[in-house]
């Protein structure tokens, strides 16, 4: 599976238009960033299981395929209870994503 759903970034490109997606990429990255730091300082479970979800769907809205899968794992154990996470592996794998989605994005462009 590939790192970047690039087909699900080129589709949302399409839908919302060139434009206002150039527009809403700093947003989202933004908002990944801000759930990372909600993440980081989460010590229950409950905060743990809010700040994954909301990483997660921000994680989809990019095409961001294995850091949705990571948190979905996470998010669920999150909800059993478990606090002790492998928070590191979400840290690693959203900076690889969006370096790999940053890096390729201006091929894109029409």
């Amino acid at each position: 599976m590939a790192m970047i759903d690039w087909q699900r970034v080129r589709d949302l490109r399409q839908e919302i238009g060139a434009e206002v997606f150039d527009q809403v990429v700093p947003l989202f990255l933004t908002e990944a960033d801000e759930a990372v730091a909600r993440l980081r300082v989460a010590r229950t479970a409950p905060e743990l299981r809010d700040a994954l979800h909301a990483l997660k769907g921000n994680a989809l809205n990019l095409g961001f395929t294995d850091l949705a899968r990571q948190c979905q794992t996470l998010e669920t154990r999150a909800e059993a209870g478990e606090t002790d996470l492998p928070l590191a592996e979400i840290y690693v794998t959203l900076h690889r994503s969006r370096a790999l989605f940053l890096v390729n994005l201006p091929d894109l462009s029409d």
